[in-house]
């Protein structure tokens, strides 16, 4: 399959289709029975929560129960916990309802056994990337992995730890911790672009999300229902949730950045008032961004520290985070207009004059900044 192909896996959205036939063909390759029951639930936040319910113990269901997170009527939707600012109270009720149900379906199956994701996942694994690297010596398998899994790996990476992190914030440690239990389905993309065989982890990762293999169970959760990405691969949106499940489970993010669930919505009536008010530095930044550093200076009252020949250095403090600082320069090549537009250029909180800010983004020494024509 190619590297492109595999790039829409992992970043498929909506349900699979045959997603157990696949399941249980991974464990029949694995040299393993198959199990006795596969369960599918909504989102890997769910899978999380049947897992570590499941397999436990007391302290870890006493921990979720806590955290309105269990098989129980009353903790299942009560909202008992902390909920995550990412989540939202809606999405979280719905989690807890979801995960409630499905718990009270399941938990009298009993023991799932042990799980069984080394001989799964990671044995086929370390048994194709051997012979992978025996076929090609390590100039072929670097370039192998150049051309299929490492071009995929940094922005999958980042979006496991994005899933695993929200994970964490809605239901703590307990959580986290089955996370690192998963088979990752469609976000283990990387590591099965590079291999030939695997055909039941392939399978299961072009129709599913996050899966928990055990003896007698399988958790298998669906994709999301909606991704979004900025140009450089990370979640981003600006009326919603980024990335979302269809029990509620949902990341919110600005550019890459977590944000709170109404984040997107602040940002259609930024006021300077408002930016001001943000405590938090990066939720701050983010607003600039979106508001315009330009406007910003404009609206703010900032006043010119310093003017010269290259231009008028600009500097606004920032509660709890390093100066606004930019260099206001005007092009020197008129438009086909005859007008000269006038540009805003971020530089350093350390530079006090015109010159030395405009020479910053040239990468040289005030002292050697001399441009025959400034453009």
């Amino acid at each position: 399959m190619a590297t492109l192909t595999w790039e829409r896996v992992a970043m498929a959205t909506g349900p699979g289709e045959d997603q157990e036939a696949a399941v249980r063909q991974a464990y029949r390759e694995a040299g393993l029975a198959e199990p006795d029951h596969v369960l599918v639930l909504p989102s890997p936040a769910a899978g999380a929560v049947a897992a570590a319910w499941l397999t436990g113990g007391d302290t870890v269901r006493r921990a979720l129960e806590a955290a309105g997170l269990g098989a129980s009527p009353a903790g299942s939707s009560s909202g008992s916990g902390s909920d995550s600012q990412q989540v939202g109270d809606q999405g979280a009720a719905a989690l807890r309802r979801s995960v409630g149900a499905a718990l009270r379906s399941w938990e009298a199956l009993g023991d799932p056994g042990r799980s069984v994701r080394d001989a799964v996942r990671t044995v086929p694994w370390e048994r194709a990337r051997s012979a992978a690297y025996a076929e090609l010596g390590p100039v072929g398998w670097a370039a192998l992995w150049d051309e299929t899994g490492g071009r995929l790996w940094p922005q999958v990476n980042r979006l496991v730890n994005d899933i695993r992190r929200e994970i964490a914030e809605f239901g703590g440690e307990e959580l986290r911790q089955a996370t690192l239990d998963a088979v990752l389905g469609q976000h283990d993309a990387p590591w099965l672009s590079a291999f030939e065989g695997l055909d039941g982890l392939k399978r299961t990762a072009e129709r599913a999300g996050w899966w928990w293999p055990f003896e007698r169970l399988a958790i298998v959760t669906e994709r999301p229902v909606e991704l979004h990405l900025d140009d450089l691969g990370r979640l981003h949106r600006a009326d919603g949730p980024a990335m979302s499940y269809s029990d509620g489970f949902a990341l919110h993010a600005w550019h890459g950045m977590p944000v709170p669930a109404d984040f997107g919505a602040a940002m259609s009536d930024l006021t300077v008032e408002r930016i001001r008010e943000e405590a938090n530095a990066e939720l701050r930044r983010a607003m600039l961004e979106h508001f315009g550093l330009d406007r910003y200076l404009a609206e703010s009252g900032a006043k010119p520290v310093h003017s010269d020949e290259t231009g008028v250095l600009w500097r606004v403090e920032l509660a709890d985070d390093e100066p606004l600082v930019m260099v206001e320069v005007v092009n020197s090549t008129p438009e086909p207009d005859g007008t000269s537009r006038t540009y805003f250029l971020r530089v350093p909180p350390w530079v006090e004059r015109a010159r030395e800010g405009v020479a910053w983004t040239f990468g040289v020494a005030e002292a050697d900044y001399r441009p025959e024509r400034e453009t």
